[in-house]
């Protein structure tokens, strides 16, 4: 099978390391566009976003994880949130939002951009918060670092299918 979006799925690698030039913010954007056309529950659309271009703020969400060197490396990041004020079932709008990203990396590798999904960060979701100067209420999904990436030759392996397939009824 082949079609832009498989095509898509099977290339996109997590991109950890950028060239510096800066990510026009149309750009941004369209990635999160695609991002809330993402299934959801009842429809209720659960994700905000964050766009921080700001070095200072980058540097300070660094110091909030342990994979500091790829926020201090991307131009751009976007926070993903939930928004506790539609939420209608916890795990179904996590999914939501794990939906919302995956469109979202997908259309980053589509725009010729490289990016990360970045999760070791919520352990300090609400400095996150504090620092970003967001109310309570949101919850972060993931921070996704966003950028030219500096090499495309990342590998990945999948186990084969049959270890994943537990029946064929």
């Amino acid at each position: 099978m082949s079609s832009p979006v498989y095509d898509a799925i099977l290339k996109r690698r997590s991109i950890r390391e950028f060239t510096g030039q800066q990510v026009d913010l149309p750009l941004l954007r369209e990635i999160i566009t695609a991002g809330i056309w993402a299934p959801s529950g009842l429809n209720n659309q659960p994700w905000r976003f964050v766009i921080v271009r700001d070095p200072e703020l980058r540097a300070q969400l660094a110091q909030q994880t342990h994979y500091s060197h790829i926020v201090l490396a991307a131009p751009a990041l976007i926070a993903v949130y939930l928004d506790g004020s539609v939420v209608y079932d916890p795990c179904k709008d996590a999914q939501s939002a794990g939906a919302c990203i995956q469109n979202m990396l997908l259309a980053t590798e589509s725009l010729g951009l490289g990016a990360v999904w970045l999760g070791q960060i919520l352990k300090n979701k609400d400095a996150v918060r504090r620092i970003l100067d967001l109310p309570e209420g949101l919850e972060l999904m993931a921070v996704i670092a966003v950028g030219h990436p500096s090499r495309r030759d990342q590998q990945s392996r999948r186990k084969p299918l049959a270890d994943f397939i537990l029946k064929e009824i």
